[in-house]
């Protein structure tokens, strides 16, 4: 299922755009199933419907459709630019249950139904099944076929991050670049460094208008490469290579055609966003009750992946790693966010080890990343062997997330297994609580707050070294006769039968409730 917020975040700004959330969302947590049209003199839709406002007028015509939408329960109605941010019908939208989403004055109701429609089909569809998907990559590859007839030349179509998501036949006539291009579904670094610093992407970025890239020292063939945009947002390109020029009449036909290809893209993209979200709703569900989860087989684990750059929120978070699990070969990952906190599970005991999503390519990834961002870092709880053991190895994972974020553990792959202890020693300080129940410590601590003395951190610095002056001596920096004075002088203000190991655990837990933690943790 999906909520009329992530219909409109899937689809994009290239199409639809919030402007008033509606009443309805904040009341309850409302799922959409349909999209329909506003007939005249008929109710606007029911509960779970969204309503297009097509013929729609003026303002008037606009607010009376808000009404009857209200009337009838419907969850939005959507109303195309500038009208939607008319000031009267903003204003009625804000006192009314349905929200207001304003669509781009150029777009085709008919191809606003389509696109919505496969959206809400694919959040319906039960996962992985591409329900709409695969039928969206056989448009493409026929556009890139009927691109290549009209600019009588080898095509491929990508996206914005110059993936491959499409390509014509007769590859055959082409370069080395695009050869590699086609086989690792992706251009070339090489070939995009070249690209970048001919400024071929900032003016796909910026413009509609057609790029024509020379033929490059290395061999690449020249390439006429023709934007798609919707709403101006820049979805992909189509790049032919041209080894001979191409007549203006074809440049206009394959401009065209650029239109038509971005609505199956916008579709794709929205499908893609969308059977993310509902994962990312079932893995949340999965990790909090231990419910099914569509994954490999396990064992697994629950990871955190953070930062220590408290300037970025869960939403950037989350794009920096499916970014980055993206680029990295993950291209199905299995990421949710719960209570503020980014988590995936990963492969315990992958094929093979630099199979993406399993542990050892986390390793791997984190090493490589690390090297341009040192801020980023994971946490892993223990392996789950079923799915019922999933929110204990999250909880073990968040548990782990706390301690780094708090700078008690070093920043990086941090697991379970080398750290329990950590986990162990916080839990025991939580159930000690600050109060001091009694013991030598009160007398200490007011002791050192009263005559400036230096008692409790002489007495866990004994404890983490018990046995050993010298190397109590040389955590506090000072001689070992002035330890052995300060020990002394302790035991007259307070004695203390260090003799016990249950007085010793006592006292150190009670030492870190007062924020005498130790050195931190290598």
């Amino acid at each position: 299922m999906i909520s009329l917020t992530d219909l409109v975040d899937s689809l994009g700004p290239g199409l639809l755009r919030m402007v008033e959330d509606g009443h309805g969302s904040q009341l309850d947590d409302s799922q959409v199933h349909d999209v329909v049209l506003a007939e005249p003199g008929e109710a606007a839709g029911q509960p779970g419907e969204i309503v297009l406002g097509v013929g729609v007028a003026g303002p008037a015509d606009a607010v009376a459709l808000l009404e009857r939408a209200d009337a009838a329960g419907a969850d939005g109605v959507v109303l195309k630019a500038p009208l939607a941010d008319d000031p009267a019908v903003v204003a009625a939208a804000r006192s009314l249950r349905p929200a207001l989403v304003e669509l781009q004055p150029d777009t085709s109701w008919t191809h606003v139904v389509w696109l919505v429609r496969g959206a809400i089909d694919r959040a319906y569809a039960p996962l992985p099944g591409p329900v709409g998907a695969q039928d969206v990559h056989n448009d493409l590859y026929a556009l890139a076929d009927a691109a290549a007839e009209i600019a009588d030349a080898p095509v491929t179509v990508e996206d914005a991050r110059s993936r491959v998501l499409a390509y014509s036949g007769r590859q055959d006539s082409t370069d080395p670049a695009r050869v590699s291009t086609i086989v690792g579904r992706r251009v070339p670094p090489q070939v995009i460094a070249h690209l970048r610093a001919s400024g071929v992407f900032r003016r796909l970025a910026q413009s509609s208008d057609p790029v024509f890239v020379p033929e490059s020292p290395d061999g690449m063939l020249p390439r006429l490469v023709v934007p798609v945009r919707a709403g101006g947002e820049w979805l992909g390109s189509i790049w032919v290579v041209a080894r001979t020029p191409i007549p203006p009449g074809r440049v206009q036909r394959l401009t065209e055609l650029a239109s038509v290809l971005a609505l199956h893209l916008l579709r794709l993209r929205a499908e893609a966003g969308v059977a993310r979200r509902v994962s990312a709703d079932q893995l949340r569900t999965a990790l909090r009750d231990g419910t099914h989860v569509t994954a490999p087989a396990p064992p697994w684990r629950v990871v955190t992946l953070g930062t220590t750059d408290e300037t970025e929120d869960i939403r950037q978070r989350l794009d920096l790693w499916e970014a980055i699990t993206q680029r990295f070969g993950w291209h199905r990952p299995l990421l949710t966010d719960a209570d503020g906190t980014l988590f995936a599970v990963l492969t315990a005991r992958p094929p093979r080890e630099d199979d993406p999503g399993s542990m050892p390519w986390l390793r791997h990834v984190l090493t490589r990343v690390r090297n341009h961002d040192a801020t980023l870092y994971a946490a892993a709880g223990g392996p789950a062997h079923s799915r019922a053991e999933l929110p204990r190895s999250r909880a073990e994972a968040a548990e782990l997330d706390t301690l780094v974020a708090s700078g008690s553990l070093t920043p990086g792959l941090v697991l379970l297994e080398d750290a329990w202890d950590a986990i162990i020693v916080e839990r025991a300080k939580k159930a000690v609580r600050p109060g001091l129940l009694g013991g030598p410590l009160p007398a200490l601590k007011a002791h050192d707050e009263t005559h400036g003395t230096a008692f409790l951190p002489t007495l866990a610095a004994w404890l983490d070294h018990y046995g050993d002056p010298k190397g109590t001596a040389q955590a506090l920096a000072i001689h070992p006769n002035t330890l052995r004075y300060r020990l002394r002088r302790m035991s007259e203000v307070a004695p203390v039968d260090l003799s016990s190991s249950r007085t010793r655990l006592a006292l150190r837990l009670q030492l870190i409730t007062l924020g005498r933690n130790g050195p931190v943790r290598e």
